[in-house]
């Protein structure tokens, strides 16, 4: 992809690839209705008229629940709710049935509820049109609730990587661990919440050896010295940790 030329890349983005972005506001462009950005991925891409592809933005806006989508096409970012506003994002990103759709933090600053809703909007979309979703969060419960395989990143490289419920039921990577335990539980009032100490490095600094090193409760002089590979653990389970058997069995809790 990134040896593509530009103009290829052009026409790969939107049809084969499209992405949602976390912050659906600052993505929209204030100046334009709704309406003519999504229909301006039928212009670009189809050639389509500005009727046709004005019809076809309804037609996306109903099918991903806003409500009253013919009355409201012609209506600025502004004019929206935040959930509706993502609504519309996931609308210009299926416009062209995309093979893999990246979802960037897509439920970031919406509340509780309309997570819910949106999350379920992209599940069902998922599946009605059998596109690979990549979804990008800091939210486990978002994970464990979508995911059927994971890939936890820190400091810029993939340290674990696994189905769901490997990742959940038995991590092998002492951040992994971290980021499960730090997770609110019912059966936890009174207990202090678990934070991992420390913070994240510079990514201009990286620490030497495995960079989790400085914040790793089981780091040792081999973690401070070298940088560990992906280790296999189980079919399609990897984990980069020099001590992953201790971690992914108990014994080094």
């Amino acid at each position: 992809l990134l040896a593509m030329p530009e103009d290829k890349r052009r026409t790969f983005r939107g049809r084969r690839l499209a992405m949602i972005f976390q912050d659906a506001l600052s993505s929209l462009n204030p100046v334009f209705s709704v309406g003519w950005q999504i229909a301006e991925m039928f212009r670009v891409h189809e050639g389509m008229s500005k009727k046709d592809s004005l019809a076809k933005a309804v037609e996306l806006m109903e099918r991903v629940r806003i409500p009253a989508a013919k009355q409201r096409v012609g209506d600025y970012p502004h004019q929206f709710s935040g959930g509706m506003r993502q609504r519309i994002m996931i609308a210009m990103a299926i416009a062209l049935d995309p093979d893999v759709l990246i979802a960037d933090e897509p439920t970031t600053a919406l509340d509780v509820t309309v997570q819910a809703q949106v999350m379920l909007l992209l599940k069902e979309l998922q599946r009605e049109s059998n596109m690979g979703l990549i979804l990008i969060t800091h939210d486990l419960g978002v994970v464990a609730d979508v995911a059927d395989h994971i890939a936890v990143m820190y400091a810029g490289r993939i340290v674990e990587t696994a189905d769901v419920m490997s990742i959940y039921s038995n991590p092998a990577h002492p951040y992994t661990e971290g980021l499960i335990a730090s997770i609110p539980r019912m059966d936890m009032k009174g207990q202090e919440l678990y934070a991992i100490k420390g913070i994240p490095p510079n990514l201009l600094h990286i620490p030497r050896g495995c960079p989790f090193n400085p914040r790793c409760p089981y780091a040792q002089d081999i973690c401070r010295a070298e940088d560990p590979p992906l280790y296999d653990v189980a079919a399609k389970h990897q984990s980069g940790c020099h001590f992953w058997e201790e971690v992914h069995n108990g014994s080094i809790r």
